[in-house]
């Protein structure tokens, strides 16, 4: 292992590993090693993901982001190949449909025209105009929608591959094991102490340990407001021909995800989702909540079977559902990417790049400061849009 390496990177999924290939793409010379408790990524809320890549955000940073990340993938599988290996992410420009009735439709039609300033591709439907084009999403209820036909999804396990793979390529150093503590002196990054009880020294840190964010950054005295946060992605077969269908969320937050041959993917985020590290796999939410809310809104999705499904987590960002990203104000060296509250994997390469430009003392190419840690000191949330839970 690199001794005092330049940067430690705590957690090796997506944000991690996308911060390491663009410290290296940027500055061939910097040492980085990367810490990863689990490299089979079992439990990772990036290979977890549905995969699912969005323009249609309120917030321009979260916009940009998304913007960016459809850019990284056109193009992904030859910048990140290693010798004769390719990474395959499978794009699928299926596009998003958001449904939205009274209670939406001002911060829907807000987040639009700032997407269309921005150059995005999303245009408003009619109630009709859905009915005619998707009559598998016809219901009772909503007044229209906003449609983004390049939103998409891709393979979250090729994405994450692809930046590890080429980040090692690169010379960056991934190391099995797990931080257990932030190391610091004189209010500046000292080290990161692992389970084993070695220090690996080194003055500047990333915290990108998604879920298990908040205990680690607490070793070294910093309170960030993410929670652990269990979320479901149910799988269902129906008897609809769902060939050229969008994705489709509706006004409550729930969404459909078509797969073909009329399989769907199905998930419903709640406040009163259990907190903590379980995945354990159940059906009772979707028996009591989500195929009734189904059925209720979209009358075509009343005769359904599920087929299976899994467990991950969201780590949430209780002061406002947006990423904290970039240097702890008092804490110089501490750089987080933590609190995502579910679009985390989709902004990895933003992040990355950010990070990366900031730990290296580089401009910047997107303003994110909005998104900067001072926030969270200060307790001045940032919201997205609180009428869409996803």
């Amino acid at each position: 292992m690199i001794e005092s390496p330049d940067v430690v990177i705590a957690g090796g999924a997506a944000m991690g590993s996308a911060t390491a290939y663009y410290l290296k793409a940027l500055e061939p010379n910097v040492q980085v090693v990367v810490v990863e408790k689990d490299p089979t990524y079992r439990f990772s809320s990036t290979v977890l993901s549905d995969g699912n890549v969005r323009v249609q955000f309120n917030l321009e940073e979260n916009i940009q982001m998304s913007q960016f990340a459809l850019e990284a993938i056109e193009g992904f599988s030859d910048r990140m190949a290693v010798g004769e290996w390719k990474p395959e992410p499978s794009p699928r420009y299926q596009g998003n449909l958001f449904l939205t009735d009274e209670t939406s439709i001002e911060a829907a039609q807000a987040g639009l025209a700032r997407q269309r300033s921005l150059g995005c591709d999303v245009e408003w439907l009619e109630a009709d105009d859905i009915r005619d084009r998707f009559p598998v999403y016809a219901g009772a209820g909503y007044l229209g929608g906003t449609y983004g036909a390049r939103d998409g999804s891709v393979d979250p396990n090729a994405v994450l591959q692809g930046y590890m793979r080429r980040a090692r390529a690169l010379g960056v150093q991934f190391i099995t094991g797990e931080a257990t503590a932030i190391k610091a002196e004189r209010r500046r990054i000292a080290g990161v102490a692992l389970a084993t009880g070695e220090v690996i020294r080194t003055e500047k840190v990333v915290n990108a340990t998604g879920a298990w964010c908040a205990p680690l950054a607490a070793t070294a005295g910093v309170d960030l407001p993410v929670e652990p946060v269990m979320r479901t992605v149910y799988v269902i077969d129906t008897y609809l021909d769902n060939r050229g269908l969008p994705s489709v969320f509706l006004p409550s937050g729930l969404y459909l995800l078509p797969e073909g041959e009329g399989r769907f993917a199905t998930g419903w985020s709640q406040p009163d989702d259990p907190k903590g590290y379980d995945f354990t796999f159940r059906r009772e939410k979707f028996n009591d909540a989500i195929w009734p809310e189904l059925a209720s809104q979209l009358p075509a999705f009343e005769a359904l079977h599920l087929v299976s499904g899994w467990t991950g987590l969201y780590e949430v960002n209780t002061l406002d559902g947006n990423g904290i990203i970039g240097e702890w104000p008092d804490l110089g060296g501490l750089f987080l990417a933590n609190g995502f509250s579910g679009h985390g994997f989709q902004h990895c390469h933003a992040v990355g790049r950010h990070l990366a430009e900031l730990i290296l003392g580089r401009g910047t190419s997107l303003d994110l400061s909005r998104l900067g840690p001072q926030r969270i000191v200060d307790h001045e949330p940032l919201f997205e849009n609180p009428s869409r839970i996803i």
